[in-house]
């Protein structure tokens, strides 16, 4: 059987969404919460809402609007609100996990021109995929990496055997009862990336998975990618890996 997995997705759909990402004058959908239909979730201001525009064939696609606002950004939230954020999409994701009617799901965060997202409203993706395994090609080693802090049972790494290239943080949870450290380094991380990182990175992505029993976020600063990943899919791994751990040390320690 081929190890090989494909999403069928549907340019027809594609080309109806608004895309506010580039253009903060395009009228943003998250924002206008008095026509927002579907709702299936809320804790505050926090909404689960299905996907208008479901782009991935047989799959069952759903948003999470963090906030009420186009601002903030993840990166600058209270804490307070932050927590809720990482909890409410942590347990909503395993819920629809434990329904077993998908192969897998997928959770994760686009922020950024460059991030692959079309709305600037703060916001996560959970997609139940009927068919398709997304662990399929993960491996253990892309969460291996240097520490930069470990604290309360969760860890928090700079990846050694990136999956993409170059610098990817890692935050491994072995408790749902440490949430709020996982939140705490994913934001650290990503505030990293907007602020210290590199002077031309307006973007990232974050993924969350579960494997081996552990959930673990994988943080991604994202620019062009590399035509190596693109055409032979080859990461690179960068020899700055000290400095960025001494960097976030100094900064956030």
């Amino acid at each position: 059987m081929s190890a090989y997995e494909l999403l069928h997705f549907d340019p027809e759909i594609a080309a109806q969404k608004p895309v506010s990402i580039l253009n903060p004058q395009v009228k943003c959908p998250f924002c206008d919460r008095a026509n927002l239909k579907n709702i299936l979730a809320e804790q505050g201001s926090i909404l689960l809402v299905k996907n208008k525009y479901p782009v991935l064939k047989d799959t069952f696609p759903t948003v999470l609007i963090e906030t009420a606002r186009c601002q903030p950004e993840f990166s600058e939230y209270t804490k307070d609100h932050l927590y809720q954020v990482i909890s409410f999409g942590i347990h909503k994701w395993l819920e629809l996990e434990a329904t077993k009617k998908f192969s897998s799901v997928i959770f994760y965060k686009s922020h950024g021109p460059f991030s692959g997202g079309t709305i600037l409203h703060p916001h996560m993706q959970i997609i139940g995929l009927k068919n398709v395994n997304c662990y399929k090609n993960m491996l253990i080693e892309h969460f291996e990496g240097m520490i930069i802090d470990n604290h309360s049972g969760v860890e928090f790494n700079l990846a050694t055997k990136p999956r993409s290239g170059f610098n990817e943080f890692n935050i491994i949870l072995e408790s749902l009862d440490n949430l709020n450290q996982l939140a705490d380094y994913t934001q650290i991380a990503t505030h990293f990336c907007l602020n210290y990182y590199h002077r031309n990175c307006n973007s990232y992505n974050i993924f969350f998975y579960r494997l081996n029993h552990k959930i673990m976020v994988k943080v991604i600063p994202r620019f062009v990618t590399s035509p190596l990943f693109i055409g032979f899919s080859l990461p690179q791994v960068s020899d700055n890996h000290a400095k960025i751990v001494q960097t976030i040390q100094n900064k956030y320690f």
